[in-house]
């Protein structure tokens, strides 16, 4: 008997608690469509809003899109870092030909091209000017060269000077050298870009932020009589603040759809002129839009500002109001 009417009474819990859930889920589902409804009976000024807080955000996702697109056409580029390996003097060529299929194979590693130390010897002498001094020694001088290009994910600075150390100390080089001078300045520019497209979207979302701040203030201001009859007949600040928050949600949310749209059409745009530009260098660069993640982090960050502004408006003017 007792653990009979134990299994009713959580029973009867299970079901007064989904019955609540549902009931919370359906006051909050009203909120927010009613809230959708004001943004749609008020279509010019909320238009106006969203237009404004989607051009601040679609401002610094774009910046963002152009500097991941530069830095993925630097990591196409002949500049990027290159590594000399230079072998022992009495190192054959069958063996330098043997180090560079190894290496080729090696992880971290795109393309190795062997300089024959005969050839390399030829293109000196017809070059350098030193044609006669060189065929005084009696001997080529010049050693078998290997150029070692690092893949993308090993192209910065540290990452190449760890390679290059593995390399030294391999048995038939003499010298690594690694050209590294160019990489240095393109991730000294980049950095200096990304640290001003991070303060620019820091700038652009306060923007935004305050933007809806006072566009809920303005509704609340709107909407005095109706708050102070609600307190009247007993509403709680949460209830009162409810829609309030789903309009700032809104605007948020189509603010950043509104930026995607902006970006999506700004690269494609940009396209055509970009693919005629990368085929006469003779390059297969092809620009690239935002991706998934980045489309959600833009139209999810858009929302939580919207959210974050709305709730700031609300909970600094909603406790002004009080029923005369």
């Amino acid at each position: 008997m007792i653990l009979e009417r134990r299994r009713k009474k959580s029973a009867k819990m299970s079901r007064r608690n989904r019955v609540q859930l549902h009931t919370w889920l359906a006051r909050h589902l009203q909120v927010a469509l009613s809230s959708l409804g004001r943004y749609v009976r008020a279509p010019l000024s909320s238009l106006m809003t969203t237009a404004v807080i989607g051009i601040a955000i679609a401002l610094p996702t774009g910046l963002h899109l152009l500097l991941e697109n530069i830095q993925e056409l630097g990591g196409s580029w002949d500049g990027t870092a290159t590594i000399s390996l230079f072998l022992h003097q009495e190192a054959s060529h069958e063996a330098a030909a043997g180090l560079a299929r190894q290496l080729n194979l090696k992880p971290g590693i795109t393309h190795v091209s062997l300089i024959d130390k005969n050839q390399a010897l030829q293109e000196f002498q017809r070059l350098s000017g030193f044609a006669d001094a060189l065929e005084a020694l009696g001997e080529n001088p010049l050693p078998e060269v290997i150029v070692v290009e690092p893949a993308s994910d090993r192209n910065t600075p540290e990452a190449a000077r760890t390679l290059l150390t593995e390399l030294q100390n391999m048995p038939l080089v003499a010298l690594a050298q690694l050209d590294l001078q160019w990489v240095q300045r393109f991730h000294a520019i980049t950095d200096i870009a990304r640290r001003t497209v991070a303060v620019l979207a820091s700038l652009l979302s306060l923007a935004v932020l305050l933007i809806v701040v006072n566009t809920i203030r303005l509704e609340i201001q709107n909407r005095h009589s109706e708050i102070e009859i609600i307190k009247l007949i007993g509403g709680t600040n949460a209830f009162i603040r409810r829609p309030f928050l789903y309009a700032g949600i809104w605007y948020g949310l189509f603010g950043g759809v509104l930026a995607w749209v902006l970006v999506t059409l700004a690269i494609g745009l940009l396209d055509s002129p970009v693919d005629k530009l990368a085929g006469l260098y003779n390059s297969a660069f092809v620009l690239s839009g935002p991706d998934f993640h980045t489309v959600v982090a833009l139209i999810g960050g858009s929302t939580l500002l919207g959210l974050a502004g709305s709730w700031v408006a609300v909970g600094r003017h909603l406790h002004e109001i009080e029923p005369q």
